[in-house]
């Protein structure tokens, strides 16, 4: 073996080494450290608009703190907190007479006409369906439950963490572009195809995160306050579901609010029903196609069944985080592989 051949296998195996270590000891702190990542992302924008006001850096990364902490502490931690109260509430729900709405809405003779034909073709009984209904919301409620309040139920760890990230945060927001220009140093690429690599990842992360996740935040906010002003149960539940079905090609928010305006419908609701027909029509579905043209642009688009399934699996993976997470990890892949497409095409050309 040559001593440059030992000298890098050597190298190699000592970064790979380092790496890990390292990896293991920002291990415990990669949930703050994540969030204060796509917070970074999400409110560089505002951070960018104060200090064309402010030119010390530090007082305009402790201003943009503050703004976010107020979002974070006031509204999203009410909507986080209901969640929870209504996911726990909905297998007692069930248990308490709620599935008797349900079969009363089945007796309808639309419904079931439609049950009827399930029956005769799957060879089943009301009896199954009943049973099959109650046993999987309760356990659908359950295991929501259980995901969602993992990371609530230990008070002190929660309270470090959000420090953590709060620190994390001021930094990314006050260094950050420097940081970023170190980390473009380091990469193995030409000036130009590091340029690139920039602009591509800025543009789908600009796509996915504010014309994907951002409009269905909106998408879920609407839905879940017209819940709440129709007296629908579980407003705070029904807006996460509208936002994370927003992202099914084809169907979108109408999965949630098209099936409830028939369920008021069927139950009697008609001015209800009305409402929320309207509403979703005009306001819900209406928010993709006026903000995301506006935000989106001419940037490059990740395909809406790729950020559906990135969502639902950075959800699965890192928890609530994921949900912006999954797609900006997927977004930074997809810039990484295209920067290497075209430098296997400039190796043919030359």
């Amino acid at each position: 073996m040559s001593i440059n051949r030992f000298y890098f296998i050597s190298l190699l195996g000592l970064v790979i080494l380092l790496g890990y270590l390292c990896y293991q000891i920002f291990k415990p702190f990669f949930s703050p450290l994540a969030w204060a990542i796509v917070l970074g992302i999400i409110f560089y924008p505002l951070f960018d608009f104060i200090s064309r006001h402010i030119k010390w850096r530090s007082v305009t990364a402790l201003s943009t703190l503050i703004i976010i902490l107020l979002i974070i502490i006031g509204p999203f931690s009410y909507i986080s907190f209901m969640i929870a109260v209504e996911l726990k509430q909905l297998p007692k729900y069930l248990g308490e007479g709620g599935i008797e709405d349900i079969k009363r809405t089945i007796e309808s003779p639309y419904i079931k006409s439609v049950i009827g034909k399930i029956i005769e073709t799957f060879n089943l009984t009301e009896t199954d369906i009943d049973k099959s209904i109650v046993d999987n919301l309760s356990r659908l409620g359950k295991e929501l439950m259980d995901k969602f309040t993992k990371g609530l139920g230990n008070i002190v760890s929660v309270s470090v963490n959000f420090i953590f990230m709060t620190i994390a945060l001021f930094f990314i927001l006050k260094d950050g572009s420097e940081f970023l220009e170190k980390i473009k140093d380091y990469l193995p690429f030409s000036d130009e195809q590091k340029e690139r690599l920039t602009s591509q990842t800025r543009d789908v992360i600009v796509s996915t995160i504010y014309g994907g996740v951002v409009v269905a935040i909106i998408q879920g906010s609407i839905g879940g306050l017209t819940f709440f002003f129709l007296g629908i149960s579980s407003p705070a539940l029904w807006g996460l579901v509208i936002s994370v079905v927003s992202f099914i090609p084809l169907i979108g928010t109408f999965g949630v609010w098209g099936p409830m305006t028939v369920y008021l419908f069927i139950r009697g609701d008609i001015l209800q029903g009305i409402i929320l027909a309207l509403v979703g029509t005009f306001i819900i579905s209406t928010v993709d196609n006026i903000l995301k043209p506006i935000i989106i642009g001419g940037r490059t688009k990740m395909p809406v069944l790729l950020i559906f399934f990135s969502v639902l699996g950075g959800i699965q993976l890192f928890g609530l985080i994921g949900l912006i997470m999954g797609p900006l990890v997927v977004a930074i892949f997809i810039s990484i592989i295209d920067i290497f497409r075209h430098l296997e095409e400039g190796g043919k050309d030359a």
